[in-house]
């Protein structure tokens, strides 16, 4: 099941990257690529879980990622790192599915594999500083959570 999780992390991220690059709509690249590759259908969930829920919360992502990285602007990250982080944020923040401990250790590991050489130490220190600021307000410091 953790396998058919991180394929759909993966297929999710890769669907975000072209609807961030190329301007394509959300559902369709869902659909397309669904029926391109075979799937379990706990991964083809994932998926759609994934996508819908970072494209619905985009912009609130974002900013929460522009308040934790203030020195690296989200347009200047690249359309992978981007999207990692948003998929893992969505997690912690907005789907609480998956415990935070593995929703950083596979934004990590999706970075060692896509994105750039030592990206994976960037984005675990995004996402530890949001598990630190959560756990200093022992509270969610995230309107609209």
């Amino acid at each position: 099941m953790a396998d058919a999780r991180r394929k759909g992390r993966i297929m999710a991220m890769q669907v975000l990257f072209e609807v961030d690059t190329a301007g394509h709509e959300a559902g369709s690249t869902v659909d397309r690529v669904l029926a391109e590759g075979a799937m379990s259908e706990v991964g083809k969930a994932q998926v759609r879980e994934l996508v819908e829920g970072v494209s619905k919360n985009r912009d609130r992502l974002d900013e929460i990622i522009h308040q934790h990285a203030p020195t690296w602007p989200v347009d200047q990250l690249s359309a992978v790192d981007r999207n990692i982080l948003r998929i893992a944020i969505f997690e912690i923040l907005f789907n609480n599915k998956t415990p935070s401990k593995a929703a950083i250790n596979e934004a990590v590991e999706l970075a060692k594999l896509f994105g750039s050489e030592s990206i994976h130490r960037f984005i675990n220190g995004v996402l530890g500083s949001i598990m630190g600021a959560i756990n200093t307000e022992q509270q969610t410091p995230f309107p609209g959570r």
